[in-house]
């Protein structure tokens, strides 16, 4: 009550809303939004405990089942982290042991590495069909080549520099070609050119506001702030006139060609909607599994660069080893036929590791090739893959090279 008597509104604290705690370094959100402990591993896990009984009771476990186990391996695989617990991906954890597990074994006989060799191609290619086909991202591939990468230069400096043969300057040369092959892959790694709405830059949502909008039944697949309409709205020809008068010049077939449906916007010459990325890349070339990433108009030149950088330190790198491992014989000779390689097991473990890396660089080898080809031909390979399915490209060279005939600058 105030002097004068008159009433004077009580002000009233609002409630706070209750303040998430911190979450210590062992602990995380689960899938289920729930809060988690390390410790708890696979605990309280039915799935997994169904599973068990019917593989004890000699039944046979559903694939959805399986499916669900691995989702929860998989969210449940974390290491201690500061503000909480990080999730693992799974599928960088194979290449770390397997790889120095099968390289090890196949140096003990002349037939363990002829199998163990034979068999990581087949594998390596039986799990890129089975991602590819499922189009999801995968970083076995990349895991797999940073880790060969660096395996091999370990093997160099604990097998083979200690004999003698490797001069400071022979190493300091290796080692700065790895270092630079680092360097083209961290840089082929950014951004390929996305193409982003232009309607972004005016009305720009945030993850939660797209999740919000998807909850209301609107369709926002693919990056945030994408229009939700599924025609060409007036904003989209405005912001893109060469874009729209390509649109409304052509045919309904360039129309349905030019807009894409699930980014919501008229994608310029060349570019194409990537299944596995989830957007459109300007002048997409393919999605490469060694980067995990598209290969398109911004990052091109660093993958062709790491890709050289590769083929030279890893030719080298081979060179020097079979000149310390097989003296007194040229490098062919001592890659077919080098007698008493296999009586040491250092001299083994570097002469599988070789043979191990003249396979690698012989596939990365084919990729640079056809590479090369598609640019003195100015294609990328996502065109050539559909004028073979259209019929519509020129084979030359036994199929080695199409030629589609629609850019020649």
């Amino acid at each position: 009550v105030t002097q004068k008597g008159s009433m004077k509104p009580v002000k009233t604290n609002k409630a706070e809303e209750p303040e998430l705690e911190p979450l210590c370094c062992c602990e995380y959100i689960d899938r289920n939004g729930e809060k988690n402990h390390v410790a708890a591993c696979l605990c309280d896990c039915q799935d997994l405990d169904e599973g068990c009984d019917r593989w004890i009771t000699c039944k046979s476990v559903q694939p959805e089942t399986c499916e669900r186990i691995m989702d929860t391996i998989s969210d449940r695989l974390r290491i201690p982290w500061l503000r909480g617990a990080k999730k693992v991906n799974v599928s960088i954890i194979p290449p770390l042991i397997l790889l120095p597990v099968f390289l090890r074994v196949a140096s003990w006989h002349f037939l363990l590495g002829v199998v163990v060799l034979t068999s990581l191609p087949v594998l390596a290619l039986w799990y890129y069909y089975l991602t590819h086909r499922r189009k999801e991202q995968t970083l076995f591939f990349l895991s797999l080549g940073l880790f060969s990468l660096g395996y091999m230069y370990y093997v160099f400096l604990q097998e083979v520099v200690p004999k003698g043969r490797v001069g400071p300057t022979q190493l300091a040369l290796l080692t700065c070609g790895l270092f630079l092959i680092l360097l083209a892959l961290y840089r082929a790694k950014k951004n390929p050119g996305y193409l982003r709405n232009p309607a972004s830059s005016d009305r720009s949502l945030s993850t939660s506001q797209a999740e919000c909008l998807n909850r209301k039944g609107q369709k926002t697949k693919g990056f945030p702030g994408a229009e939700t309409s599924g025609s060409l709205n007036n904003r989209t020809l405005k912001d893109d006139p060469k874009g729209s008068s390509r649109a409304l010049a052509g045919s309904p077939t360039k129309v349905k060609e030019d807009w894409c449906a699930k980014c919501q916007l008229v994608r310029p010459a060349r570019a194409w909607h990537c299944r596995i990325c989830g957007i459109c890349v300007r002048r997409m070339d393919h999605h490469c599994v060694w980067i995990n990433s598209c290969v398109g108009e911004s990052n091109h030149q660093a993958f062709i660069l790491a890709l050289s950088i590769f083929l030279l330190t890893s030719v080298y790198g081979i060179t020097l080893t079979l000149d310390t491992i097989c003296r007194d014989r040229s490098v062919f000779t001592a890659l077919f036929y080098c007698p008493g390689v296999y009586a040491d097991y250092s001299s083994a473990l570097s002469f599988t590791c070789v043979w191990y890396s003249v396979i690698v660089t012989a596939g990365m080898a084919y990729i640079f090739l056809i590479q090369l080809i598609n640019i003195s031909y100015n294609v990328t390979e996502r065109e050539v893959q559909q004028a073979l399915r259209q019929k519509t490209g020129r084979r030359l060279l036994w199929g080695l090279i199409v030629d589609t005939g629609q850019y020649n600058r």
